[in-house]
């Protein structure tokens, strides 16, 4: 398990809250070769993973697969414990941001639908591993992608 900033490393003044989310590391095999997708986020066109808020009466793993399903249209498995973690800086439009903690489960894909709630907000990319690094803001995700073994959790 991967958590390369602690919070307790934080200088003091940078403490605030922490929430949690949940994200989906959605998979496939392509060619012999791992494929990850990316969606990107509603305003801002910055690709990132499935990931939302933990959904009351659902589990982290749960929330994880119904996130892949709203922002990307996939459907699959957990394959695996969770990948590790990442915090993430949430902006809100009438508030100050917030410090999430975000739990990745790593899902392998089995369906990829054409029709889904969120298709006409998000874009969604497959790439491998190693360039979906490249394409995300966030460097405690980025080394979760380029470490990425779908068969070793």
């Amino acid at each position: 398990m991967k958590a390369r900033l602690l919070l307790h490393d934080l200088p003091k003044a940078a403490r605030q809250p922490v929430l949690r989310q949940s994200s989906a590391l959605c998979f496939r095999i392509k060619h012999g070769r791992p494929k990850v997708l990316l969606v990107t986020t509603r305003k801002s066109r910055r690709w990132i993973i499935p990931k939302g808020w933990l959904i009351p009466g659902l589990s982290p793993q749960e929330t994880a697969l119904q996130e892949a399903w709203e922002e990307a249209g996939v459907s699959g498995r957990i394959n695996g414990a969770r990948l590790g973690q990442f915090l993430h800086h949430k902006h809100h439009s009438d508030r100050p941001p917030s410090l999430c903690l975000v739990d990745v489960f790593p899902v392998h894909v089995s369906t990829v639908s054409q029709e889904y709630p969120e298709k006409t907000e998000r874009w969604r990319k497959w790439f491998s591993p190693k360039k979906a690094a490249l394409k995300v803001d966030s460097h405690e995700l980025a080394e979760l992608l380029r470490d990425f073994k779908p068969y070793s959790h």
